[in-house]
């Protein structure tokens, strides 16, 4: 197991069996998401985008009461209330999350307990979500008076669609983890005791594919959602043609006819 060492200790990150681990780690306050964890966050993408060795990235919270219960609003009037400190804290939420949004890797959010708030937002850069059965979900904007980009309320539409998207902004109340299937918000809802265990299989799981077909998988789906004009197809098409190219494709057929794993080296 190979630990990063950040600037501060409410962010871990480790990786493990090709899986990169991220853990948003204030248990004391469900894992509320101060103005360090925010700053935290790009670091550990980068690190984890650059390192051949993680295939995969899982983000989750510490303990078993939340995944992210939302940003600290205690440091609220500090750090988010003039004009200028409300402009920093904004660039750093954004940039946190644009930065999980972009990475080309996949990420995974493990949810138990509370994801609320910012930290939903969190879990939609997410390509896929897997829930335990004590999850609870909302967006209680409209019981703060916060405004929500249009970036933000599009990723979620994007995902469970607008009448859903709807649903949740407009009655900021709180929907359980079933509710969250339904929607489409989570791919998986699964026993509390059984959420670690089967996100590691899984992520382990996808660890062990093409990860050049894993990637241009991942880059042509998110295309796909994007508004016409913002597309680049090309790019994809590149991306496609390097996995035709690659060792990865020969070991592949190889390992096929051979009747055995692949052991693909994501060249």
């Amino acid at each position: 197991m190979k630990n990063l060492e950040l600037k501060t200790d409410r962010m871990l990150a480790h990786v493990e069996n090709g899986v990169g681990w991220i853990t948003f780690n204030q248990p004391q306050k469900r894992n509320a998401v101060s103005y360090d964890m925010w700053l935290a966050i790009p670091e550990i993408v980068q690190a984890f985008n650059s390192d051949d060795d993680v295939r995969v990235v899982v983000m989750k919270g510490a303990g078993d009461r939340a995944f992210v219960s939302g940003a600290d609003i205690s440091e609220f009037e500090d750090k988010r209330s003039a004009k200028d400190a409300i402009e920093k804290y904004e660039q750093a939420t954004s940039a946190a999350n644009a930065a999980l949004k972009a990475l080309p890797k996949p990420l995974i959010a493990m949810i138990r307990g509370y994801c609320i708030g910012g930290g939903l937002g969190l879990a939609i850069t997410a390509d896929l979500r897997i829930a335990a059965d004590d999850g609870q979900f909302a967006i209680p904007a409209a019981k703060l008076g916060l405004g929500y980009a249009y970036r933000g309320i599009k990723e979620l539409s994007n995902v469970v669609g607008p009448s859903f998207a709807k649903e949740i902004f407009f009655t900021a109340r709180r929907f359980d983890a079933q509710e969250a299937r339904v929607m489409g918000l989570v791919n998986r809802v699964v026993p509390a005791a059984e959420l670690e265990p089967t996100v590691r299989a899984l992520a382990e799981l996808i660890a062990g594919n093409a990860p050049l077909t894993v990637k241009a998988a991942k880059a042509a789906i998110n295309e796909g959602v994007k508004d016409p004009e913002e597309r680049n197809l090309p790019a994809i098409d590149a991306m496609v043609a390097r996995c035709f190219a690659s060792e990865d494709y020969v070991e592949g057929r190889r390992a096929f006819m051979e009747k055995r794993p692949p052991r693909f080296n994501g060249r």
